[in-house]
């Protein structure tokens, strides 16, 4: 009997022997008036046991089966199910297997079992806590995370992530490679889906920064935008803020960690092996299971995404852009070839101005003269002229860089005598 059971036991007794009405025992024992009438009554049949719970000793009403937890064991005795943790087993055992266990009550049967090892919770270093911003796609935070996300099955390694501040909304796609190209792919997905964010706040990638130690502060602001990426963003109205650390963009660094623990087990479950499946896997299960459950609903933050306006055409902002001459035959060169621009589309004027030569993402070369595209088609290669071979070498103190240099120092050296000229 509980030290509770036994004040209980007391107060009751005093009240039936008249030293304590029923009111001041109810008040006592927390509980109303009524109920100490009936435990009174009770009292005379069931003497000092009536203050112990009828449940005691028994097993509860809510206690979950031995098979189920047997089950639950065997699955988690698997060798896929290794590193799972209680509170993504819990998950997954009820989505995969439909068991239905708590988090708590599936760690204490993994510790009692061997499948787990209670930690102790360390202090770590913490940073300054910046506040989240206040709407949907005010800032944008992106960032690759390079890992072995199918454990060896193929090769996948990079993931692209664009995560908003405010409500932790993401979206993202396995690339081959952690390149400009695929980074715009992955950009261009999200505009479609929600628009132009106001910002993003990326690391200080060669895609995002093109380095210079020589440069001043107010230089190197200005010039960290002519990168492909940063072209792109500046011609679609979007700002770019450089982090300095890991810490800085840390919810995206914290989602990596979240997905390398979470996704490589989904992904090992679904037994996928290739690109295209995990790709497909992330836009169909994933993205949807982590907006869902770990994102802020995007419907209750106001929307700061811009629309696409009918003048910004992505593929012609989302590629490799780079400037050339027309040459006086209305040529240009670009990546090594020769191009020429069809008569039909020559302009007066044309010759020795600037082009905009457009290489898209998927594969196209465009030409863009003034705002119009021309058309243009590949001409051959130049042809490389033989060196011309000389009989005699050429004499480097004659005619060299162009000028002549035998009148150098002529002044400078002492004039004969006049008398010595007049006698010649």
């Amino acid at each position: 009997m509980s030290q509770q059971e036994r004040d209980w036991l007391d107060w009751l007794k005093r009240a039936r022997d008249g030293k304590m009405t029923q009111c001041e025992a109810a008040e006592r024992m927390g509980v109303t008036d009524r109920w100490v009438r009936r435990l009174l009554r009770r009292m005379k049949k069931e003497r000092d046991a009536v203050v112990v719970h009828g449940l005691r000793g028994r097993k509860s009403n809510r206690k979950i089966p031995d098979k189920t937890r047997e089950a639950a064991l065997a699955i988690l005795r698997r060798p896929e199910w290794h590193d799972f943790g209680p509170t993504f087993a819990a998950e997954q055992l009820g989505k995969r297997h439909q068991i239905a266990v708590g988090k708590e009550t599936l760690r204490g049967w993994m510790i009692e079992d061997g499948l787990w090892q209670p930690g102790s919770r360390k202090i770590r270093d913490i940073h300054c806590w910046r506040p989240r911003r206040s709407g949907f796609g005010e800032l944008v935070q992106w960032d690759t995370s390079d890992h072995d996300w199918l454990e060896g099955r193929g090769e996948v390694r990079y993931l692209v992530r664009l995560i908003d501040d405010a409500t932790s909304w993401s979206w993202g796609r396995f690339v081959e490679s952690d390149a400009t190209p695929q980074n715009m792919a992955v950009l261009w997905e999200y505009l479609e889906k929600n628009g132009r964010m106001v910002d993003v706040y990326t690391d200080r990638h060669s895609m995002f920064v093109t380095p210079s130690a020589r440069r001043s502060a107010a230089q190197s602001a200005e010039q960290d935008r002519l990168t492909q990426i940063g072209r792109g963003l500046r011609e679609l109205g979007i700002g770019w803020i450089a982090a300095y650390s890991p810490q800085a963009k840390g919810r995206v660094e914290r989602s990596f960690q979240t997905a390398q623990d979470r996704l490589v087990k989904q992904l090992r479950l679904a037994r996928i092996t290739s690109l295209e499946d995990a790709n497909r896997f992330l836009e169909n299960e994933y993205w949807p299971e982590w907006n869902a459950r770990f994102a802020r609903p995007v419907e209750e933050f106001p929307n700061h995404h811009r629309p696409l306006s009918e003048h910004l055409d992505l593929s012609a902002i989302l590629c490799h852009v780079e400037e050339r001459v027309i040459g006086n035959d209305y040529t240009f060169s670009f990546a090594g070839r020769r191009y020429q621009i069809l008569r039909e589309a020559v302009q007066a004027g044309m010759r020795r101005q600037r082009l905009r030569v457009e290489l898209r993402l998927d594969g196209e070369l465009k030409a863009r003269y003034q705002g119009r595209y021309v058309d243009i088609a590949e001409c051959g290669a130049r042809p490389v002229l033989p060196e011309l071979k000389r009989n005699r070498p050429v004499r480097k103190d004659h005619n060299a860089g162009g000028r002549s240099q035998w009148m150098q120092g002529f002044f400078d050296r002492p004039s004969p005598p006049l008398w010595k000229s007049v006698e010649g």
